[in-house]
């Protein structure tokens, strides 16, 4: 897809928001040892609503790039299970009383690193791109 059939800008805009939220996934698991964690007290549930919260917006960025680049820029980038990313969103924010803490937990220390890392790619590509 050529730079110039979407906007790079606003790309570069979701795809840095995306990482953001990355950040702050992994900073705020960081003392979580196992999903039981979440579930010890309130500070744990308040935790795991946070998280939840990060993974609604990157799954939500993520369906907004995929509109944005009709579907074709994700897929440069199969590392990632960007159907699984969106469908995590689909399913706090339509199933929110039947979070499961081990698939949240589960996500977070297996998925969201790898995410973190080709999100940063996606963005050196972008930003490396010149228009035509």
């Amino acid at each position: 897809m050529k730079p110039s059939t979407y906007d790079r800008k606003l790309l570069l805009e979701l795809f840095r928001r995306i990482l953001w939220s990355t950040e702050q996934v992994l900073r705020r698991i960081q003392p979580f040892h196992s999903a039981e964690d979440f579930l010890r007290n309130d500070a744990g549930i308040e935790k795991l609503d946070s998280i939840c919260m990060q993974l609604i917006a990157i799954g939500e960025a993520l369906k907004q790039v995929d509109r944005m680049t009709k579907g074709e820029l994700l897929k440069r980038y199969p590392e990632v299970d960007w159907k699984g990313a969106k469908g995590m969103r689909d399913f706090l924010t339509h199933h929110y009383f039947d979070i499961d803490a081990e698939a949240v937990f589960n996500t977070c220390t297996k998925h969201v690193p790898l995410l973190k890392r080709t999100i940063e790619k996606i963005i050196a590509d972008l930003e490396s791109m010149t228009e035509t």
